[in-house]
Parts: structure tokens; C-alpha cells; sequence
């Protein structure tokens, strides 16, 4: 039986590679082959989850760096009863891992329950579905929310207004915001969104580095497994038939690159488990960006989206450069 990977174990080893592991004697995760833009894709297992909250843990020590730090005093938003303030930043807030939030991408929902005369309970991993036709992407009107080429979708911190369009377009309504942070400080403080969304970003620095998300690695049931679209979803085609079970995120909103495998039919399982703000349901969902209206928007808002988003990306790069040339000038001899 191999040995219980543990946050600490995670975090004291570091980024464990797939070698690293087999050496250890554990069983090493399927590896993330990001190698020329490969699509990639999860598959959980959700029949050996057992809510041990090793992927929430591991998924906010890696990515802390990223999370939002407001500084000073939020500004009023105008009009006041169009935009409010979402202020996830107290202490108190940050340690919430019971939904998603700013500072938690990542959470664990139950569903108990019978089916088919039998009592059931089933643990659920939730983030970001990484839709493959994603409309927070397509349809940004800023141009912060994007799709890698290996199916990783991303909201740009320096580029976000904190409009909210990606959470509203979001058949799961999964992005989440920060007030008092982003761009929208500088030109417009009270006019200009309110803050900076945020999400799974699948871990992308590690892929990038040939690694897995740190969800995948930590995880000591073996309950997820990433890799090449067409493999994955074989994979979980083959699970499903094996264990006369069911799954979702293969057809959901045109087709996803988060694919659950369950025993319980899921329209079931929604049924089960707690909805509400920061907890997606498990409904069907249908194609968002297959309704005719949804292109056309996305053909008028790409050229704004575009320009905006090239203003935007300069500014932060201008400081930057202007930062370089400072550091430059005061290393030089007088």
C-alpha cells in the first residue's frame, strides 16, 4: 500500500516530479504533456474522494503568490446600486474553503442521498470547468479573460476590471472578485468595474514547467488524473462503462476540460448537494456560445476587447520598463 502524501509531505518536498515520485513509492499522477499546446484535460474519479481537503490546502499554499492584496481604502462604486464592494480580504474571510472565493479556488462539495435503494455519499471537487468554447473568453469585453492554447483558461490580473462578464456569461458562475485591486484603480476608481476576478488557472506556471496542478499531485486517493484531451476522455468513457456509472463535463456548455466520473447520476447528484453563491450546481448545461445573439457579441466586443486590452497591458509594462531604467540609473557610477 503506498504512503499517505500529505500537505505537509507536499510542501516540505516542494514540486515533486513524476521520477521523484515513483521513487518514493507512490503511484505517480498521469503527466500534464503541455508540450506545443497539447490540449489538456482532468479526470476525477469522484468515487475515491474522501474530502481530506489535501487538493484545497495544496491549491492555496502553491498559488498564495497570486491572490489579491488590496491596499488602502476601497472607493465608493457609482452607481451605487449597480456595482457593490466585494471585500474577501479580512483574515477571517481568507480561511473560508467552504466555496470559492478570491482566495480559494477550490473546494469540496458533498452529496448524500439514495439511488437505486442504496445510500450513497460522494465527495466533489470543484473549480473552474476550463470550458473548450469558454464564453468568459470569448465574450471579455476587456480582453483579460483568455484561452491558452493547451485548453488552460485564465483571467490577467493586470488586465481585469473586475466587470464581472465572465462570472455572469459563466453557465457555472464561477469567478470570483476582489474589490480595492486592478487596473481599474488608476484611471477610473469608481467607475471602472470594482476589482479584479479570479479562478482556477489550472496550476499553469507548473504546467509550464512540465509539472502537474498541485490538486493532482497532493491528492492521496489517486482521484485525479490529467493528460491529452482524447486519452482523458477515453479514459473516462472506459470508467463510466466499467463501473455502470455516469459522466459530466464531456457535453456541458459544447464540451469541457473537467470530466467527472460518478456511480450517481449527476442530475441526482444536484440534487444533493448545496448551491448558492461560490457553489456551482450540477446541472445539463447547454452550449452558451451556441445561441446566435452569443457570436455576434463576441464579433463586436473582440475588436474593443483587443485595444483595451493592448492599453491596458502597456501601462503595467511601462512601469515596469520605467522601474528597470530607475534600478539601471542607480547602479551607475557617478
Amino acid at each position: 500500500m503506498s504512503p499517505r502524501l500529505t500537505r505537509r509531505s507536499f510542501l516540505k518536498a516542494g514540486a515533486l516530479t513524476a521520477d521523484a515520485v515513483a521513487s518514493a513509492g507512490l503511484q505517480a499522477p498521469r503527466t500534464a504533456a503541455a508540450a506545443g499546446g497539447q490540449e489538456l484535460c482532468t479526470l476525477l474519479d469522484i468515487r475515491k474522494c474522501i474530502a481530506c481537503g489535501e487538493c484545497v490546502s495544496a491549491c492555496r499554499e502553491v498559488n498564495e503568490q497570486k491572490f489579491p492584496e488590496p491596499q488602502g481604502a476601497m472607493p465608493d462604486m457609482l452607481p451605487h446600486n449597480r456595482v457593490k464592494i466585494a471585500d474577501w480580504s479580512a483574515p477571517e474571510k481568507r480561511e473560508i474553503d467552504h466555496r470559492l472565493t478570491p482566495y480559494n479556488w477550490l473546494f469540496i462539495q458533498t452529496a448524500e442521498g439514495r439511488f437505486k435503494g442504496k445510500d450513497f455519499e460522494i465527495n466533489i471537487p470543484r473549480r473552474c470547468m476550463h470550458c473548450r468554447n469558454a464564453p468568459c473568453s470569448k465574450l471579455c469585453p476587456f480582453g483579460a479573460a483568455f484561452t491558452q492554447p493547451n485548453g488552460i483558461i485564465r483571467i490577467h490580473p493586470e488586465v481585469c476590471m473586475g466587470g464581472a462578464k465572465c462570472k455572469q456569461v459563466c453557465p457555472w458562475h464561477i469567478p470570483e472578485r476582489q474589490s480595492g485591486v486592478g487596473l481599474h484603480l488608476n484611471p477610473l476608481p469608481q467607475y471602472a468595474g470594482n476589482g479584479v476576478m479570479y479562478k482556477c488557472d489550472r496550476c499553469y506556471h507548473r504546467i509550464a514547467d512540465g509539472k502537474v496542478p498541485a490538486c493532482v499531485e497532493v491528492c492521496p486517493e489517486d482521484v485525479q488524473q490529467i493528460g491529452p484531451r482524447d486519452a482523458i476522455a477515453a479514459q473516462a468513457y472506459d470508467l463510466a462503462k466499467e463501473i455502470d456509472g455516469y459522466v459530466y463535463g464531456d457535453k456541458e456548455n459544447g464540451g469541457t476540460n473537467t470530466l467527472y466520473v460518478s456511480p450517481v447520476p449527476f442530475d441526482v447528484l444536484n440534487k444533493a448537494i448545496e448551491k448558492g453563491p461560490g457553489e456551482p450546481h450540477l446541472k445539463s448545461v447547454a452550449d452558451v456560445m451556441a445561441a446566435p445573439n452569443r457570436w455576434a457579441t463576441a464579433l463586436a466586443v473582440a475588436p474593443v476587447a483587443g485595444v483595451l486590452g493592448a492599453l491596458a497591458r502597456f501601462k503595467p509594462l511601462a512601469t515596469n520598463l520605467e522601474a528597470e531604467k530607475e534600478d539601471n540609473d542607480e547602479t551607475q557610477p557617478e
